[in-house]
């Protein structure tokens, strides 16, 4: 690291001042570093925001906030805004019941509760009472609960805590009777499920990292451990490793009857191996029964001396597949029920019975079979949305959860035999749904594929092509964007604003060749495809290239990257949240290294290079260009996508950027990725974030 200097901050130009004035921005030192990609050398000036807890970053950090704060501070509405958000978040929300050892269990959130408390419940009539609330845990609502596990006796709950928004864990074990901690504490897990096997669980964890490094590292030579109740970790049994292949991950399930450990092991976002282990012979060794990485196979449990996996092995829409135990390598495996147009997106069993979750045009819809594969019969949705089931394989008893664009969270009790559903908790938001209208539309993108789009709005709406509009989307990993309810939309849509969500090639909507379609060197796809949407809208006139706003995180903030860096004329604000940014050095950062089965690298080859070189948000930034008006969000503690994606970004935009419109980052402060991030900071973030887009469309705060 180079001499520390000093980073001069300038006066914020204060809103009342003429539009002919820019911000001045914090300076941002630059350096000479240059690396070699194939002969050519690419400069990387601002390296040195790569090391996160350096002093000069620290200090960056400090001065870019002072000036996103100062610009938020300033929108008059912004404290109206706040209120409306905290005011619809304040209502009780619920996760359904799961049932263990006949009593209940269920997550609820009073309403502005940072995070949610796991109760206890001994009938569905009984009166709860708190068995976990992680809000004791800190003052500041940021230690979160990432998983709950109890033993199959009930008389213990293993559970894993997250600080700060990191996806390091560590787990501690609960009495769950006296509600006592045993001295059981495990570190430096990630990445992992808990699951019980007798007097233990399984788990998945990494050696401890470098001091100082821990949340910028690459994580390598992850391993399953196997931890006995009141044991030191350091006692902890290797169960699985792969000395050879440090860039691989494992995660270790337990078959309901605890008949079988399986062993999945991923080398990426897509394709596993799975290793399956008879736990009934002890010292029989894991066998590989499904090798390589070309397929994904998600085991769903072992019924009745079957073991139910769910696979796109030969089948990129997703079939049901049996193996016998007896006979297990892939080989031998049959087919149960087989793929169909639709994807199988989700199997469950319970009560005796397969459910089905299939998708159908970016939505889901269920049905039961028995488990011969034989249809059953459809359970009936209250509209078109997203649903989830769950249940014990052997109890009647399941619950389901239902929600839609307009349909808040509704949790259903079902009776399995009867094919019956009663409602068990109804969402109670003080928000009239009946004033609003979600419709699905079909649009062509730029090869002539037809693209699934859904646009909410209040009733009334006229298509002027004067309405405020924000286009969301995500594009990558096989993962799909279904309809679900969303408070924070509210506020927006309340004022008269267009929400739009497109099912861009990437994700999983339409199965495996729909995800192919959007990777590697078919990534431009994904791309084309949402700015193929910013124009469906514009011609019909929803709204104009001056009230567009396009937002997307993660993934989904490198597409809001590369497509306000393509086109920057078509975009009144863009909103890049924790984004993949700098394309060629993605995989030198913590688990960045899995995410190369959907974007690849620049080591591939030279075309791999310059095709990522070619739409890299970072790299293709241009001095003198207007760029929409731009808020960049991260989190300090984010070690999925390291916040060195944003800081590069931002300080390299701020440099480029010719117009007047503000460009600025907004760096939450003991906060990562996203997942578990207590209500107060989500808060914050959608009030300074909706601000932000509200005034830079141009839209006054009724």
């Amino acid at each position: 690291m180079k001499t520390l200097l000093k980073i001069f901050f300038f006066t914020l130009i204060m809103f009342g001042c003429s539009q002919n004035n820019k911000i001045q921005y914090p300076e941002t030192r630059k350096e000479n570093i240059s690396d070699d990609y194939w002969d050519t050398q690419i400069n990387d000036p601002y390296r040195w925001l790569e090391d996160d807890r350096s002093q000069e970053t620290e200090e960056w950090v400090i001065e870019q906030n002072k000036l996103t704060y100062s610009y938020l501070e300033k929108i008059p509405f912004r404290d109206r805004l706040r209120e409306r958000l905290t005011e619809l978040m304040n209502y009780p929300k619920y996760g359904y019941p799961q049932k263990i050892n006949n009593k209940y269990y269920f997550y609820k959130n009073d309403g502005l509760q940072n995070q949610s408390v796991l109760y206890e419940l001994d009938s569905l009539t009984a009166e709860p009472t708190v068995l976990l609330d992680p809000n004791k845990l800190s003052t500041d609502g940021t230690i979160a609960l990432s998983r709950a596990s109890f033993s199959k006796d009930g008389k213990y709950l293993a559970y894993s805590i997250s600080k700060s928004g990191s996806d390091w864990n560590e787990i501690f074990v609960m009495e769950v009777a006296t509600r006592q901690l045993l001295p059981d504490h495990i570190e430096w897990v990630k990445f992992s499920g808990i699951s019980w096997q007798g007097n233990g669980f399984y788990y998945s964890a990494y050696d401890k990292p470098e001091l100082g490094k821990e949340y910028s590292n690459k994580n390598e030579y992850h391993k399953v451990f196997y931890h006995h109740l009141n044991d030191d970790q350091t006692q902890d049994k290797i169960v699985f490793e792969n000395k050879e292949h440090a860039l691989r991950n494992c995660y270790a399930g337990v078959s309901e009857d605890e008949k079988f450990l399986f062993i999945m092991e991923t080398e990426s976002t897509s394709g596993n191996s799975v290793w399956l282990k008879d736990l009934t012979q002890p010292k029989t060794k894991a066998k590989l029964i499904a090798p390589g990485f070309d397929s994904d196979f998600s085991v769903i449990d072992h019924y009745e001396g079957k073991i139910y996996v769910l696979t796109n092995y030969q089948a990129p829409n997703q079939q049901l597949m049996v193996v016998d135990p007896a006979r297990p390598q892939l080989e031998n495996w049959k087919t149960l029920i087989p793929e169909s147009k639709h994807v199988i997106e989700d199997v469950s069993l319970v009560g005796g019975q397969l459910f089905i979750n299939y998708l159908q045009d970016a939505s889901n819809r269920l049905y039961a079979y028995d488990t011969s594969g034989q249809l059953l019969h459809e359970i009936k949705l209250p509209t078109i949305g997203t649903v989830g089931i769950a249940g014990k394989y052997d109890d009647n008893e399941a619950f389901y959860m239902f929600t839609s664009y307009t349909y808040p969270s509704t949790i259903y009790r079902y009776d399995v035999a009867e094919n019956k559903a009663e409602l068990f908790r109804k969402s109670e938001i003080s928000f009239n749904t009946d004033d609003f209208i979600s419709e699905q539309i079909f649009y062509t993108s730029k090869d002539g594929t037809q693209i699934p789009m859904s646009i909410i709005y209040k009733k009334g709406l006229k298509k002027n092509g004067k309405n405020p509009t924000m286009l969301y989307g995500y594009g990558g990993f096989n993962i799909s964007l279904l309809p679900g309810f969303s408070v924070g939309r509210i506020p927006f849509l309340e004022q008269g604003g267009v929400y739009a969500i497109a099912n861009l090639r990437g994700g999983g909507e339409y199965g495996e060749s729909w995800h192919k379609a959007g990777t590697k060197m078919q990534k431009q796809n994904v791309f084309d495809d949402f700015i193929a949407a910013a124009e469906y809208l514009i011609t019909e006139k929803y709204t104009s290239s001056k009230k567009l706003a396009i937002n997307g995180g993660s993934n989904g903030g490198l597409l809001v990257g590369a497509c306000m860096t393509q086109r920057p004329d078509l975009f009144a604000v863009a909103i890049p949240e924790v984004g993949v940014l700098d394309m060629l050095r993605y995989q030198k950062f913590t688990i960045g290294w899995a995410w190369a089965t959907d974007y690849g690298t620049a080591e591939d080859s030279q075309e791999m290079f310059e095709y990522l070189l070619g739409y890299s948000p970072l790299h293709n930034l241009k001095a003198g260009t207007t760029y929409p008006a731009t808020l960049i969000t991260t989190g300090d503690h984010d070690d999925r996508v390291v916040p060195a994606h944003s800081f590069k970004f931002a300080a390299t935009l701020q440099e480029h950027h010719s117009g007047h419109t503000p460009t600025l980052i907004r760096i939450d402060v003991k906060a990562g990725h996203g997942a578990g991030k207590p209500i107060s900071k989500v808060i914050d973030a959608q009030t300074d974030v909706w601000a932000f887009v509200m005034k830079n469309l141009g839209m006054k705060y009724k």
